[in-house]
C-alpha cells in the first residue's frame, strides 16, 4: 500500500531526504529500506562463513547474524541453495540445530522467501484469536498485488486450502468481509488522476452508512478504492462532519470490526506511521513482543524501514534503535538492531 501525505505538504520522509541531499536521488537511493543488495556479494564466501560459524566451538552467532542481516532476501535465498549444493546439507536445518530461542526464530524467518514468511504469519494470525484483526489486515492490506498473489498461492500450497476458507471459519462480521475483500486483491490502482466527484460520493455514502445493514458500503470503499483517493475521502469527510472518520468508526463499530477498520484507516493515511505505532506498542509490553518486532523489521527492511524510523522518532521523541537497545534482551537483540541499522539523531 502506498504511503500518502495528503495535499501538497511534503511527507516527513521527503523532508528528511531533502536535508540529507537525497530528495532528488531516489532512483540512485533505490529504496527507503535499511537493507539493500550487498554489492560485494560472494555466495561462496558466505557459505564458507556460515559453515565456520556453525562448526566453531560454541557457534559463532555474531558471524551468522552478520551475514544474514547484511544480505537482501534474494541473496539469502541464493546462499541457502548454494549451501545445499556444496555441503549436501540443508542450511535451515543446520542453523536450527545450532541456534535456539528468539535468535533461531529470527534466523528461520530471515531465510524464508517473503511469500512463505507472509503466508505463515497470516495462517498464525487466523488461527490465533485476538490477533486476526491486526496481523491479517496488515498483511493483506500492505502487500503489493504481486506479493499478495504469491502469498496466497503459497498459503494454498502449504496448508492445502484457500485462505478464504480459513477467513470464513475463523472470523465473522465486517472483519470477515474486509479480509475476504482484501484477499481478492481488487483494489483499484492509482491512475494519477483524482476523481473528486467520486470522492464526494464516497463521503456521502459513508455518512449515510451508519445503521444496520450498511456495512457493505464500508467494505467496498475501504477495499476497492486506491489509497490516494481514500486519503482525500478522509480529509473531505472531516471537513463535512467536523470530526475524523475514526470517531465515527468508534461510535458505530465494536471489537474486532472496529479494530480492523481503524487499522485500515491508519495504514492508508500513513503506512510508516502505522508500523511505527505497532513497533512502539510491541516495545511497551511487559516483555517485548518479539513476534511483532521480527515480522515488521524483517518485512519492511527492504521497503520503508527508514521512513518508519523517522516517524517513530518524530512521534515518540526517541529513536527506534535506542528503544530496541533498551528493551530487547538476548541473542536476537543484535539481529534486530542490525536490521534497524542505525541511530536517528
Amino acid at each position: 500500500m502506498s504511503v500518502t501525505s495528503g495535499k501538497t505538504r511534503p511527507s516527513l520522509t521527503q523532508e528528511i531526504l531533502s536535508h540529507l541531499g537525497l530528495a532528488n536521488k531516489t532512483a540512485a537511493w533505490g529504496t527507503l529500506g535499511t537493507l539493500r543488495t550487498f554489492l560485494s556479494f560472494s555466495v561462496d564466501k558466505d557459505v564458507q562463513r556460515l559453515l565456520r560459524a556453525i562448526a566453531s566451538q560454541g557457534v559463532d552467532r555474531s558471524a551468522i547474524v552478520g551475514v544474514l542481516t547484511n544480505r537482501s532476501r534474494e541473496q539469502r535465498q541464493l546462499i541457502s541453495r548454494a549451501f545445499q549444493e556444496r555441503t549436501q546439507q540443508d542450511l535451515v536445518k543446520s542453523l536450527q540445530a545450532a541456534l535456539s530461542g528468539n535468535l533461531e526464530r529470527m534466523v528461520m524467518a530471515l531465510l524464508q522467501p517473503a511469500a512463505h514468511f507472509d503466508a505463515q504469519e497470516l495462517r498464525t494470525a487466523l488461527k490465533n484469536p485476538g490477533s486476526t484483526e491486526d496481523v491479517a489486515v496488515e498483511i493483506l492490506a500492505t502487500r503489493s498485488p504481486p506479493q499478495l498473489q504469491e502469498c496466497l498461492t503459497v498459503y494454498k500450497h502449504n496448508f492445502q486450502l484457500e485462505v478464504e476458507k480459513d477467513i470464513k471459519s475463523e472470523t465473522s462480521g465486517i472483519l470477515r468481509d474486509l479480509l475476504l475483500a482484501l484477499a481478492k486483491g481488487a483494489r483499484e490502482s492509482y491512475s494519477g488522476i483524482i476523481d473528486y466527484n467520486l470522492v464526494e460520493d464516497d463521503v456521502q455514502a459513508l455518512k449515510q452508512a451508519e445503521g444496520p445493514g450498511t456495512e457493505g458500503t464500508w467494505v467496498i470503499i475501504f477495499t476497492q478504492r486506491n489509497p490516494e483517493h481514500l486519503v482525500r475521502v478522509f480529509d473531505q469527510y472531516q471537513r463535512c462532519s467536523g470530526h475524523e472518520l475514526e470517531k465515527t468508526i468508534q461510535n458505530i463499530f465494536h471489537g474486532d470490526d472496529q479494530a480492523a477498520l481503524l487499522s485500515l484507516v491508519s495504514m492508508i493515511k500513513n503506512t510508516p506511521l502505522y508500523f511505527a505505532d505497532k513497533l512502539h506498542q510491541a516495545l511497551q509490553d511487559m516483555g517485548p513482543n518479539y513476534q511483532v518486532l521480527m515480522r515488521i523489521l524483517i518485512s519492511r527492511s527492504e521497503t520503508d524501514l527508514l521512513s518508519i524510523r523517522a516517524e517513530f522518532k518524530k512521534k515518540f521523541g526517541k529513536s527506534l534503535y535506542s528503544s530496541l537497545q533498551d528493551a530487547v534482551k538476548g541473542d536476537c537483540r543484535s539481529a534486530l538492531l542490525a536490521l534497524c541499522r542505525a541511530e536517528d539523531l
